[in-house]
């Protein structure tokens, strides 16, 4: 199932998404307890926030998190099934259409609105 084919490429994903996740969620909640702080701190994080660089970030975050998603359930599969270690290869580029068919609406609303200078309003 590994031997650097699908199966480790969904391993070594599935690891790295989650790590993304993670540090998505750390600066998260350090972005709302700057609200102990007052207003002009967390707006100073807020406008921070706002660069390019935080914008195709989100890009990232939303991918890793369909990802994520998509192969925790391959997973699931496998580990519940009787078919589904069989089908591992077929169900991971499952995971792939499923992630492809979600994200690129998204791509195109928040990726356009970053090329145009939008802020996601």
């Amino acid at each position: 199932m590994y031997r650097g084919r699908e199966g480790q490429w969904a391993f070594y994903l599935h690891r790295i998404s989650g790590l993304g996740i993670l540090v998505f969620l750390m600066l998260h909640v350090a972005n709302i307890a700057s609200a102990m702080w007052g207003p002009e701190v967390s707006n100073a994080l807020m406008k921070f926030y706002h660069q390019p660089v935080f914008q195709l970030g989100l890009l990232v975050l939303v991918a890793g998190v369909l990802y994520h998603g998509f192969n925790g359930l391959r997973i699931i599969l496998m580990d519940f099934t009787s078919w589904g270690v069989r089908y591992q290869r077929q169900l991971w580029y499952g995971v792939w259409v499923l992630f492809v068919v979600f994200y690129l609406p998204f791509l195109i609303r928040i990726g356009g609105n970053i090329l145009g200078g939008g802020h996601g309003d």
